[in-house]
């Protein structure tokens, strides 16, 4: 049976049974979606989208809404968040699908199949055919379609329209932990978030090595920071730390003294251990004030408890709370000031300490990083220079302390030294190793 049959049962057949009041509005959508599974996981996506395009997009060229009895009785029985929901979900099964096998110019098929919606070809058009019109067009200026057009994902940065675009893994870490959202679409934005920190990471690695070699003139690698030729002074300084008093190091000594603490003996080491090895001591006392408080009066009926896992995490949450945003949409009074005084490597810094002791609270992190992008997206790119630089200095730093590259670094030697070698960091070359197989 082909995909063009399918369509047909699923337009023509039962349509008695459509017409009549025992179908409802779940019913009717289980049977789109199961059109639409099938179809996937059946045909080629060329003829996945031709029919997709059939079912929701064709009928606007002309007054033939009339014959098909299943959007008819969507647009009765669904108010417009329902259809919204149906048609998102019809695209995520298709997305996650498509992204699964690395199908994405697919999935930038069918985003862009809402880009223009064709005009009507009759003049008169029925009321129903109106409605129909109208909630696509409120689909496509929803924000259900700008989640949809994050999956329009290009290895190019350069495409990019905005600078937020640079940045859309954490909005899609967002999607996938959001129960509110369909599961296809939390499926697809995990896959597409992997695949593009997977490929941040490689590019990183491969930008390094090319950039460090003295042949590699022609064939420069590309950068995926926005910090130019820059960025290799701020990775020697990041990896300069590991060894002996690396980050991870002293994460792990931090968590063997703190076994057994009560949670109000966790909450004093836990300051000192944030602030160890941050050199501004102005600083230092700043933040210690302005965390004091905040830490020492979260669960106090709880301060006699053994610290544990759960504890741990939580504490780590609401901790990451306060230094990016406390309220989920607007920047936390910490965030602003390490920002607007030109903090953003400290506050990188104490974030990751963070997370190398409790490393389930990065998908919390990541998406504190979404409200803040979503909160500063409406600025020009002009106007967000700090947040930018945060968010590539935050970039660069997980990538350094990613399990699957190893960043070290090795001392020239002093014949192959330039003549421009100022400071000591210029002495040193930066060395990664990539362990993962597979990269998208």
């Amino acid at each position: 049976m082909t995909a063009n049959t399918l369509l047909r049962n699923l337009l023509y057949q039962d349509t008695v049974k459509l017409n009549s009041q025992e179908i409802n509005l779940p019913m009717l959508q289980e049977k789109i979606y199961s059109f639409f599974m099938e179809i996937v996981n059946a045909y080629p996506p060329e003829n996945v989208l031709q029919e997709f395009q059939r079912l929701f997009i064709d009928c606007l060229t002309s007054d033939n809404l009339n014959h098909i009895p299943i959007i008819q009785k969507l647009l009765l029985l669904a108010d417009e968040q329902d259809f919204h929901h149906t048609l998102k979900r019809c695209c995520y099964i298709l997305i996650n699908n498509w992204a699964t096998r690395r199908k994405h110019q697919y999935i930038q098929d069918l985003i862009n199949i809402f880009s223009e919606l064709p005009d009507a070809n009759s003049k008169n058009i029925s009321k129903n055919a109106n409605l129909y019109r109208s909630r696509l067009t409120k689909f496509i200026n929803s924000s259900d379609y700008q989640e949809l057009r994050i999956f329009n994902y290009k290895n190019e940065h350069t495409s990019k329209s905005h600078w937020s675009d640079r940045y859309a893994a954490y909005l899609l870490v967002a999607q996938s932990l959001d129960t509110d959202k369909p599961k296809e679409q939390q499926e697809a934005a995990i896959k597409l978030y992997r695949q593009m920190k997977d490929r941040y990471k490689f590019d990183l690695a491969m930008y390094i090595a090319r950039s460090q070699s003295e042949a590699s003139s022609n064939t420069r690698y590309n950068n995926p920071s926005i910090l130019g030729d820059n960025v290799l002074h701020l990775i020697k300084r990041i990896v300069a730390k590991k060894g002996k008093f690396s980050y991870e190091n002293i994460a792990n000594i931090f968590i063997k003294q703190t076994d057994n603490q009560t949670l109000k003996e966790f909450k004093v080491s836990l300051q000192k251990y944030l602030f160890l090895s941050v050199g501004n001591q102005e600083l230092v006392l700043l933040l210690r004030h302005s965390l004091k408080d905040k830490i020492f009066e979260w669960k106090t009926e709880m301060d006699a408890e053994i610290i544990n896992k759960n504890l741990l995490l939580r504490i780590c949450n609401k901790l990451i709370d306060y230094l990016t945003t406390e309220n989920r949409h607007e920047p936390s009074e910490l965030f602003t000031l390490l920002i607007s005084q030109g903090h953003p490597i400290t506050l990188v810094i104490i974030l990751l300490k963070i997370i190398l002791i409790c490393p389930h609270s990065r998908s919390h992190l990541e998406t504190r990083i979404a409200s803040l992008i979503s909160y500063y997206q409406h600025l020009s790119e002009d106007e967000c220079k700090w947040i930018i630089y945060f968010i590539e200095v935050f970039n660069i730093t997980f990538a350094i302390y990613a399990e699957n590259v190893e960043y070290n670094l090795l001392k020239v030697p002093a014949d192959k030294l330039t003549d421009n070698a100022q400071n000591n960091l210029d002495t040193y070359r930066v060395f990664s190793q990539v362990k993962a197989d597979n990269f998208s």
